[in-house]
């Protein structure tokens, strides 16, 4: 139990110290873009996109050698190219480098959440799956508090090195700390096992509200944040951007705090029950956003505060909802992450499971931007978190119809 318990641990620090690197490049890709100063729009956008096109084209690579192989083996790999892509970003000095460097970022992870991800589902039992990675995805999470705030110090004092130096440090300790505590992985897959996993009734049926949710998720999560700076004659609230930081931070840290917790009543009540009350509410909550004025105003709320100095009746309300959003995706995520596990722990394909589950986001997360620059730029900001709640809501329903015609009203609760 103590040696089991040792590599959770090591996985834990693993999630950290990639989830890390991750929110750090984003605080500093506006930086880069200063210092480059790409030379054309596309370039501009390969600067977001060369990661995630990376991160698509190597995730059914790297959910088949993680259930082939060893995949302490495959997971040590994407930590040792982690270390060599956050090592080369000093050295960028054009565009391409830059890309080049997003795009090796993108490979390693993808190795690191694929198979921290898989390791944690099969090292769980049924009944813990949920909240073990309700905990991974908390460490995740205060990574990214911790790491959008030590970005912006480090970097004002010292420059890129010392940022990029502090990734490293923590990426060898979870590298050695795979390499020392977690045991060689015994399952080995024959064939492919993406074939047998994409007719799987369960997954399907996760996959009715999954496609929507990315969409929901995309432009809610995001646009929360513009709404909070974007300047007033936009639409926005016009806030700098320490006061954005707080929105920010707060839907991540109410995330963090409660995916344990809710990871593990799902492990006790009905994963499937938690990822339509997560799903329906986040629909719920993403709808009353654009209301956030009219609340501060309603209630008389203060407008000034320390430190953030002068703002609007609408920020308490805004961080309030922001933080709502954050409790809502914390049923879900965990429950949703555990059913994929369950299908895939029994011999079926774990990394191949998740990687199933990466691969139907991508449509959504990639879409969901473009649409809402368009509706941003067309009937208004609003619109973005309409269109986000109402995909919200659509997956929910979806996914409750699908699941009460193919498996019974009952399976809300049994799965």
């Amino acid at each position: 139990m103590q040696r089991q318990r040792v590599q959770f641990y090591a996985l834990y620090l693993t999630r950290f110290a990639a989830g890390f690197g991750v929110i750090t490049l984003a605080t500093l890709l506006p930086e880069y873009l200063n210092v480059l100063d790409p030379e054309s729009g596309v370039v501009v956008g390969l600067f977001v996109s060369g990661l995630t096109a990376a991160q698509t084209v190597v995730t059914i690579p790297m959910a088949w050698a993680g259930d082939r192989y060893d995949k302490r083996t495959v997971l040590l790999v994407s930590l040792a190219l982690s270390v060599c892509s956050y090592a080369a970003f000093p050295f960028v000095e054009s565009s391409w480098g830059f890309i080049a460097a997003r795009a090796l970022q993108g490979v390693a992870i993808t190795g690191t959440s694929l198979i921290t991800l898989s390791l944690v589902g099969e090292l769980s039992s049924v009944d813990t799956r949920a909240n073990n990675i309700g905990k991974a995805n908390s460490a995740r999470f205060a990574a990214s508090i911790l790491g959008s705030i030590a970005a912006a110090v480090l970097y004002s004092r010292y420059g890129f090195s010392v940022v990029f130096g502090v990734i490293v440090a923590l990426l060898i300790p979870a590298l050695l700390g795979i390499l020392l505590f977690v045991e060689r992985d015994g399952t080995r897959i024959e064939g492919f096992p993406f074939s047998d996993l994409a007719l799987n009734p369960k997954l399907l049926t996760l996959t009715s509200f999954r496609a929507q949710y990315a969409v929901a998720v995309t432009m809610v999560r995001n646009w929360v944040v513009v709404y909070a700076g974007l300047n007033a004659a936009e639409g926005g609230l016009a806030y700098a951007a320490l006061a954005v930081s707080v929105v920010l931070v707060s839907e991540k840290f109410m995330n963090m705090l409660f995916q344990p917790y809710t990871g593990r009543l799902s492990d006790n009540y009905g994963r499937a029950l938690f990822v339509f009350v997560g799903g329906g509410l986040y629909g719920l909550v993403a709808l009353c956003v654009p209301f956030a004025p009219t609340i501060g105003q309603t209630l008389g709320l203060p407008a000034m505060f320390p430190i953030l100095g002068e703002l609007s009746p609408a920020f308490l309300p805004l961080v309030f909802l922001n933080a709502l959003l954050g409790v809502a995706d914390s049923f879900r995520e965990p429950a949703s992450m555990a059913l994929f596990a369950d299908e895939g722990a029994d011999g079926a394909g774990v990394a191949s499971s998740f990687g199933i589950r990466e691969l139907v986001w991508r449509p959504g997360s990639i879409l969901a931007p473009i649409l809402a620059g368009i509706l941003m730029t067309g009937p208004g900001i609003q619109w973005v978190f309409y269109v986000g709640g109402l995909a919200s809501i659509s997956g929910v329903l979806t996914f409750f119809g699908v699941l009460s015609y193919s498996h019974g009203a009952k399976a809300l609760t049994q799965w």
